[in-house]
């Protein structure tokens, strides 16, 4: 039975993300929804001497909302070679840094010439899936049917992949009904994030780490 996962790109995700993604076999990239502000869309956490960081893209807002997240164009040129040195000071005495940096430090060169969020997050997902091994399929929904209803939208993706099996992150338990997956033969599974420990941060802090 095929399985699938179907969620919004985020920027340099935590392991939870890349776990859910390894464990199906295809992954699809939902940003056909609205880009939300204040989220893990363009920003995450990385760790510092001084505790968690944020690392941010700034996103256009000025006449933008509402806007779908494949919509998101970055608002300042210059925020990939500040992530980039913020990342070389703080893990520059991590373990694989030495390995991992020329690879890294080209990603950001190339996601400083892209215009949109989701290209950029795409790039450094593959990135990190490559450093995981990870080798499940990853498209866009931009491939799949699109419903106004996001239950309905979801259930379009998966009957369209042929999935049978949806696993889905737990926070979409408070209004996925999977009735309504079951009905279209859609058997459906929430990851479970409780053993991973605090602070959640960027993969990249485990991948420069391991």
């Amino acid at each position: 039975m095929k399985s699938i996962a179907i969620l919004q790109s985020n920027y340099i995700p935590w392991q939870g993300y890349f776990d859910l993604i390894r464990s199906v076999d295809e992954f699809v990239i939902l940003d056909s929804v609205q880009f939300t502000k204040n989220d893990w869309r363009n920003r995450n956490r990385i760790r510092t001497p001084s505790g968690p960081a944020w690392l941010t893209i700034p996103i256009r807002t000025a006449g933008c909302f509402p806007q779908r997240i494949s919509e998101a164009e970055v608002a300042d040129g210059h925020w990939a070679r500040r992530h980039w040195r913020t990342l070389a000071q703080n893990y520059a005495r991590a373990p694989r840094f030495r390995e991992r940096a020329p690879e890294l430090e080209k990603a950001y060169e190339q996601a400083a010439r892209e215009s949109h969020l989701s290209a950029i997050n795409r790039m450094f997902l593959e990135l990190a899936c490559r450093w995981l091994g990870i080798d499940t399929a990853i498209t866009s929904c931009e491939m799949y049917p699109d419903r106004a209803d996001r239950v309905e939208r979801l259930i379009a993706i998966c009957r369209a992949a042929g999935a049978g099996r949806y696993l889905s992150g737990p926070r979409a338990k408070a209004y996925l009904d999977p009735a309504r997956f079951a009905a279209a033969g859609i058997a459906v599974e929430f990851a479970d994030y409780a053993q991973y420990p605090a602070p959640r941060l960027s993969v990249i802090d485990g991948v420069l780490n391991s």
